[in-house]
């Protein structure tokens, strides 16, 4: 058991450096054992620092050959190095300071810093891996200007890749070779990137409004050389879509992009060239589903928008991580809208927040979006960071208005470029180009958890007046008790016994109202009052979901099917399919066999599935019943085993009575044309694969037929892989085995549908029971030393099956905690995200509650536990 506790870093503590450094030259020479990197900065003592102050730099892993101040050779008594720190004192003010140090990437398996990458040098260094390659001042705060050289091999490495604009090339002896990259805009350390290899380099070019012509370039494996042109097209839309929506014009003459199959991350915002993960930049039809291609889009533009929202304006401390993750998610969400469908695009975000990040903030380790201490800053880069950050950039949004939101981005770009700045900073420009006191708003940076709106409603029929009394409060999270009152964006808007908008009348006075408001909460409680009603209207409330907030309202069942029809907002309407359908659910938890199922749900199904004039993207969303994941986040004391039951019941139920029409809509769907990308022909697709899972769901023989026909001839990956999972998740074991043997055969080859076919099976209650998830981890395809793959297997059975994770016997709390020690060895950054579904233990049913902490405990007395993992477990085991 480990002894020695990781030490809290709080930001209270934040200090300015005590040295900046203006440049940084770099010379790498990359051998097959191992890698030698001379440094050179230029450093000078920040002004506010005392003199006579020491220069630390940070170090991890490294080997130091030599070091070198203005010229002169330091012996070892001129310095200290404690291993994770290197200490020089009685330095200059001004001085430059050369080191040399060796390290081995090929076997860095913690895949941060210079690491090997099937057969390529690569690098990872957000946010404390430039430490890993060098002796440097490792903090956002130190912006410099970087100089590097990369020496290999030129027949193992022909392309030599670095950050910026390449200024130099050519031959050295013994067939090696050289590039010189200089990027001419100071960057933190973490936005440092390094590739060496054997890669395909594909050609683009962009023009930007002011008429630059860019360079855009892709480097894949050449096998991967058919799977580059969506990604290259992302690209170019989210430069010309930033130019336009934000005024930001990319700034370097290149712009690069590289495929990297073992990675920790999805990708990485380097600046000028952005590492990819694989799987969120290589696609084809017949390899990536259209959510794949969606979801690269979106990661491409993020990584994109970063050049502004990250790079020239960088975060000056880890704490203020969601200045640059939170804008740029909101970014990429607004440009994914544009893209596609805003209303199921809001429905995505949506569900993501309420079903993992509201756990989150309900959990052991909830924080504020800037958090005032850590541990590890890796285990920081959470959905509260990254998706209620983007939330709470949408609040300033809806509460400003497009236009002063956008003067208040371009003073922020403005006032701070080059800077590294804080969340306070963000806000600040916001509040001086609109005028708006945010004082109040700041709160949402401060706080941690999620926000309960209470709403009670009363009609006045003798007077027309609907009053609302609406209340908030946050619940306790750790360290944080009796907090305080939030801004709320309410949006609102109330319907007629005809579906009808209603004015919102907030006076006697008033007429012809507004048919939506938002209301500006501020207080614990307030009472709102609308006038000139004639009849009691029905409240749809947090229209486009306005706030991260939960809304607690006394919704009856005929109001919510009144909501699905009728309500314009299409978030709300899908909404009120939600609770509804979360209603009759949760009636059947702990109830008799033979129980009645709500008869006008059926109705309510069915009416979506003839409705073709309704947009077929949200129909085919609200279709999907609530997630398990979402009914144990609503849970007090989960019963995993009766959820995934009444669950079932419920979707075999519409199932049964809907034959018809699901054999009906999947026919209506079909589509004999060319393979598309369009919003009409994913709709299509989506709506297919949802019948026929819902008619696999009952073990329909003429669906089983449908699905085998379909994983064999469909011409996309989106219809294979859905009829694959349908056939995966139905009772046919054998016609499921068969079509899972011939799926693999077909696509061995492909590492990243290997991965997709290990996850339909590790996320299935039928073929990812324990025994067949040991089994794929035996598999030939199956590589520990790839989070793809871990992931894969090991987070889809954890968070994806919860029947078979939650097992009433423990072993799959035991498998968890197994795995979770043997990847701490290797990749504790992995490691510490797969503890996450033990973590709230508590939220569970004594039966289960008891075997997770057990699981948990197993894994704090692990010896030599990292501090990634330390972290998570030990906050999770507190009181």
């Amino acid at each position: 058991m480990r002894t020695n506790q990781p030490q809290t870093i709080y930001l209270s503590d934040y200090q300015a450096p005590a040295y900046f450094v203006d440049q940084v030259d770099l010379r790498f020479e990359l051998f097959e054992d191992g890698a030698r990197v001379h440094s050179k900065l230029a450093l000078r003592r920040n002004p506010e620092a005392s003199v006579g102050a020491p220069l630390e730099l940070n170090g991890d892993s490294l080997t130091l050959e030599s070091l070198t101040l203005d010229g002169e050779a330091l012996p070892a008594s001129r310095y200290q190095n404690e291993g994770d720190k290197l200490v020089v004192p009685g330095v200059p003010a001004k001085f430059e300071l050369a080191v040399v140090t060796w390290i081995e990437p090929q076997k860095n398996t913690r895949l941060e810093g210079l690491y090997k990458s099937s057969g390529m040098f690569c690098t990872q260094c957000e946010a404390e891996g430039f430490r890993c390659i060098t002796y440097y001042p490792d903090r956002p705060d130190v912006m410099a200007r970087f100089r590097t050289r990369v020496e290999a091999d030129k027949s193992a490495y022909p392309i030599l890749l670095s950050n910026g604009n390449p200024v130099e090339q050519g031959d050295l002896d013994d067939g090696r070779h050289f590039v010189t990259w200089e990027d001419p805009f100071p960057k933190p350390a973490y936005l440092f990137a390094l590739v060496a290899g054997d890669l395909l380099e594909k050609k683009d070019t962009f023009t930007t409004c002011s008429g630059r012509n860019i360079d855009l370039r892709m480097y894949v494996e050449p096998r991967n050389s058919e799977k580059c042109d969506y990604a290259m097209d992302a690209l170019k839309r989210s430069m010309r879509w930033d130019e336009e929506v934000y005024g930001r014009e990319y700034d370097l003459d290149i712009f690069m992009i590289v495929a990297v199959d073992d990675f920790n991350m999805g990708a990485m915002e380097n600046k000028g060239l952005n590492i990819f993960n694989s799987s969120c930049v290589l696609a084809s039809q017949d390899t990536a589903t259209d959510a794949a291609f969606q979801r690269i889009e979106a990661i491409v533009a993020h990584e994109y928008f970063h050049n502004w929202s990250g790079n020239r304006v960088t975060c000056r401390d880890w704490f203020q991580l969601s200045l640059k993750e939170g804008f740029t998610v909101f970014r990429d969400s607004q440009f994914s809208a544009d893209m596609g469908s805003p209303t199921v695009k809001r429905i995505e975000d949506v569900t993501l927040l309420r079903t993992a990040q509201f756990a989150e903030d309900a959990g052991p380790m909830a924080h504020p979006i800037r958090p005032a201490s850590y541990m590890e800053i890796t285990n920081f880069y959470t959905l509260t960071i990254y998706e209620k950050g983007a939330e709470v950039v949408r609040m300033l949004h809806n509460l400003l208005g497009s236009e002063m939101f956008r003067k208040g981005s371009d003073l922020y770009f403005e006032r701070h470029d080059g800077q590294a700045v804080t969340t306070d900073d963000f806000v600040r420009a916001m509040e001086d180009a609109s005028g708006r006191d945010l004082n109040q708003f700041r709160l949402w940076y401060e706080q941690a958890g999620t926000p309960i709106v209470t709403v009670v409603d009363d009609y006045d029929e003798s007077d027309g007046i609907y009053r609302l009394t609406i209340k908030q409060s946050i619940p306790d999270t750790p360290g944080q008790t009796h907090k305080k009152p939030q801004h709320i964006p309410f949006a609102m808007g109330l319907l007629n016994r005809a579906g009808e908008p209603l004015p919102l009348n907030l006076s006697a006075e008033e007429q012809n109202g507004p048919q939506d408001r938002v209301l500006e909460l501020t207080e614990s409680e307030h009472c709102v009052e609308f006038h000139g009603l004639s009849e009691r209207p029905v409240p749809s409330l947090l229209r486009d979901f306005s706030a991260p907030v939960r809304v607690q309202y006394s919704w009856t069942r005929e109001q919510l099917l009144f909501l699905m029809s009728h309500d314009p907002d299409g978030f709300n309407r899908w909404d009120a399919g939600q609770r509804l359908a979360v209603d009759v659910i949760q009636s059947l938890l702990g109830a008799p066999d033979d129980a009645p199922i709500e008869p006008r749900l059926v109705d309510a199904y069915r009416q979506l599935l003839n409705n073709v004039s309704l947009d077929q993207a949200l129909v085919a969303k609200m279709l999907l019943l609530p997630s398990e994941a979402y009914l144990v986040e609503l849970s007090e004391q989960a019963d995993v085993p009766a959820i995934h039951a009444a669950r079932e019941r419920v979707l075999k139920h519409l199932a049964h009575a809907l034959r018809d029409e699901l054999l009906t809509c999947y026919q209506r769907n079909l589509d004999h044309g060319d393979y598309r990308l369009s919003p009409e022909a994913i709709a299509r697709r989506s709506l297919r694969n949802i019948a026929l899972a819902w008619l696999l769901h009952i073990d329909d023989e003429q669906a089983l037929a449908l699905a085998s026909e379909q994983v064999e001839n469909a011409d996309n990956m989106t219809d294979r892989l859905g009829a694959l999972r349908a056939m995966v998740n139905s009772r046919f074991e054998t016609q499921r085995n068969q079509a899972l043997t011939a799926f693999y055969q077909r696509f061995s080859d492909d590492p990243q549908v290997v991965e997709l076919w290990f996850s339909v099976q590790a996320s299935s209650d039928r073929a990812g029971q324990l025994p067949q998830i040991q089994q794929l981890l035996q598999h030939p395809a199956f590589d520990w030393k790839n989070p793809n793959k871990v992931r894969s297997v090991v987070g889809a059975f954890a968070g994806q099956n919860l029947s078979a994770f939650h097992s009433p016997d423990g072993t799959g709390y035991q498998f968890l905690a197994e795995q979770v020690c043997r990847l701490d060895d290797s990749n504790p950054q992995i490691a510490a995200r797969l503890v996450s579904p033990l973590t709230r233990w508590k939220k569970f049913a004594p039966h289960h509650r008891e075997q997770m902490k057990a699981a948990l405990e197993r894994i704090r007395d692990k010896d030599e536990l990292s501090r990634d993992v330390y972290e998570v477990v030990h906050k999770s085991l507190a009181d």
